[in-house]
This record gives structure tokens, sequence and C-alpha cells, in this order.
């Protein structure tokens, strides 16, 4: 476990304040030095997974800069208090354990594997401390395993599914076959895509599924078990490491060759990137399509992260970006640290974000960040997503009687 990182929000981006229509700044500065501060505890698996966890802090030191440069928590300095979890469950236990006693932390936020966020929404739930999950995606966070004191931005597995088998449904494809790491976040996502594409499409037919260790993947076996099922479409929901080595063997032995592939994740430049020239063609992806996304909150938000990192974003930034805005906001709204004062504050919470308008709900927790789904293409050398539509989150949730029927009773 490295050692407890102190990263205060830099007041040098008090320039970002103009453009926030903000004045008197520098004034403001002087208050929140003079008033104390407000701490954020987050934790994330930065040694484990660097290629999402590295640009997601950038995205979060970007927000906390904007956050002071505007007054901070009603004129409080917000400090975040960052630890890694080593992408061990007990270590983010412990690291928890450590930003609530010893750092008196207001809120936990973070994590990114799905086992790792629901360990720490079970650590919230017993300690009644305010905790947003950024990243994990199993349905289990805001649902089977929901608790009051647990909220997470990103849009879920079953949101994402959901996105995609609009699409998959139209494929001529009945043999589907699936690839997924064998651990929460990939049951999760398998187990909800073949129940709403079995809904909308009671003619399709699972043939095989392949379920290999996160970040562990034998490529070549699992390509040749996926060739000799013969399905006419695959799920894929590997990522990583593991995408790179799975597109290398099936683009070798012709895997996807005159077959459909859905896949999630996999148009997040984190993923899509490291395929470079191997990127498959025509695969239906959610994603991050920054590169051709033209709102006046996206623009604002490129433009502000280009100008201080001079790096392009990645998903992992928007997602670090929108935590720590929304951890703001709701710290603004409650103007308390008690976490029940937390939770009225953040139910039912509108805000802007570089996607546009989200919301957090008040039935479970979730908020209504939608994702990009697009297809994936070659240009220039490089992995691209083409033809893509933003699906706003609200619009891909289950009616209210089913959630109440899945989420346990505070």
């Amino acid at each position: 476990m490295q050692r407890s990182k102190r990263l205060f929000g830099s007041l040098s981006g008090l320039a970002l304040a103009a453009g926030l229509g903000l004045s008197g700044s520098a004034l403001a500065t002087t208050a929140m030095a003079q008033s104390g501060e407000i701490k954020i505890g987050e934790i994330n698996s930065y040694s484990l997974l660097p290629a999402f966890t590295e640009p997601y802090r950038k995205g979060w030191q970007l927000a906390v800069e904007e956050v002071n440069a505007a007054g901070g928590i009603n004129g409080k300095k917000l400090v975040v208090v960052s630890k890694d979890d080593s992408g061990k469950p007990a270590d983010a236990q412990t690291a928890a354990n450590e930003l609530v006693s010893n750092e008196n932390v207001a809120m936990l936020t973070g994590t990114f594997l799905s086992n790792i966020g629901l360990a720490v929404s079970d650590f919230a739930k017993q300690k009644k401390v305010f905790f947003l999950a950024a990243e994990p995606l199993t349905d289990a966070i805001t649902w089977s395993k929901g608790n009051r004191y647990t909220f997470r931005l990103r849009p879920s597995n079953y949101m994402q599914a959901a996105m995609l088998v609009e699409e998959a449904a139209k494929l001529p494809a009945k043999r589907w076959a699936t690839l997924a790491p064998n651990y929460e976040y990939g049951q999760s996502a398998v187990a909800v895509f073949k129940k709403l594409l079995s809904e909308k499409r009671p003619d399709i037919q699972w043939v095989d599924e392949q379920w290999p260790p996160q970040g562990k993947i034998d490529a070549g076996p699992i390509v040749q078990a996926l060739a000799n099922a013969n399905p006419e479409a695959i799920l894929n929901v590997t990522f990583g490491a593991d995408l790179v080595k799975f597109v290398r063997e099936g683009n070798t032995r012709g895997l996807f060759k005159d077959r459909a592939v859905v896949s999630f994740l996999t148009g997040e430049p984190e993923y899509l990137d490291p395929l470079k020239e191997e990127t498959p063609s025509g695969w239906i992806v959610t994603g991050y399509p920054w590169y051709s996304i033209k709102t006046p909150e996206h623009d604002a938000f490129l433009k502000a992260y280009q100008g201080k990192f001079n790096d392009y974003p990645r998903l992992g930034s928007i997602v670090g970006y929108q935590t720590i805005k929304a951890a703001a906001a709701i710290l603004i709204k409650a103007n308390s640290t008690d976490p029940e004062k937390l939770i009225a504050a953040a139910e039912g919470l509108s805000m802007s974000s570089p996607f546009g308008q989200i919301t957090f709900r008040k039935i479970d927790h979730q908020s209504t960040l939608g994702a990009y789904v697009g297809k994936t293409a070659l240009k220039d050398g490089k992995g691209v997503m083409v033809d893509t539509s933003y699906r706003k989150g609200e619009d891909f949730l289950p009616k209210d009687a089913e959630v109440e029927k899945m989420r346990p009773k505070d």
C-alpha cells in the first residue's frame, strides 16, 4: 500500500474561474485559507490499472482546482486524500478505514473494480459513511447490494447492456457466445446482457461461455474454443491487456471474419488506443469518442483538460472529473458533513457534466450519466469510434417497480 497522498487542489488555475463566470477568486482563496478545509477520501487501483486510473486522477485534480477557484465548499478549501487499493478488496477496506479514522474525511469516493466497489460499499454501510462509487459497473452496487450510504456515477452494466442490446437485437445472428473475465463485473455484465437480449430476441441460442481469470487470459485456447462453438455473434466483456491478447489472437485465427462482435467499453480510449493497427472494424461498442463530441459542455471540459495536462482525455478523465464535481455539489448543497444530510442532498441532485445534465436518482442512488454507442474502425493506423450517438442514462433503466423489487429496503 503506497503512502496516503494529500493532493490539494492547486489554486494556480484561477484563470478557470473566469470561464465559470466568477470574480474575486483571489479573495475566495484567502477566505478559504482562514476558514479551514473539507477533505474527501479517494480510493483507486492506481498501481494495478494505471491506464485507467492515471487519466482518472488527472480528471479529479482538474475538478478540485476548478472547485477551489470557484470558492471551494461554501468557503472551505476542498482537499482530496488519495489511497491506492492495489486491486485488493481487503486493502480497499483498510484504506477506507484509515481515511475515515485518521484523516476525518467527509465522504469516500472512487474505486474501479466491481468487487472492490462492493467491499467499500459494505464498509460505508457498516460505518455509516457516505460513499460515491466512481467506476464500478456491477448492478449489485445500486440494486441487490445497494444501501442508503452508497451512490454511483457511471452507467451500470444494466444501462450499458441495454444500450448495446438495442443494436444487437437488430443483428440477424441467432447463435451467440460470450467471453468475460471471471469476477463480479464480468459475471454481472454477461447475465444482464443475456437476459435483455433474450427478452427482445427469444429465438437466440447461447452456444458457449468463456470465463478467463481477470488479467490472466490464455487467449489461444479461448479463441479456439469460441471458434469451435461456431457462433454467429460474440459478446466480449474483456478489457485492458486481456482485450489486446484476445483481439490479436482472434485476428490471427480469423475469429472475427463474417462474425458480429458486441463489446462493453471497447470504444473507451484506454482500451481502444492500445489495439493500434490491430483494431477490428465493425464491433458494436460503448465508449468515449472525445474527438467527435461537439457540445458546449464537452468543449469546455476538453479545453480545460488539454490546457492543464497537454494530453487528450480518456473516459477515466471524465469519471474522475465528474466524481469530484458531484461530491463538491453534494457537500455544498448539504452545507454539512453529516452523512444523513449528504444523503438528503444527493438524492435527486441534478447537475451539469461534460456529457450534459445528470441526476442522482432517489430510488436507487444511480446517476443518469449516459454513454456513447458506436462501431470500431481503423483510421490512420489507430482505432476510433464511428457512427456514434449519445445514449442518455435515464432512457436505459428499468421501471421503478422493478428496481424496488431488486433493492433491499433501507
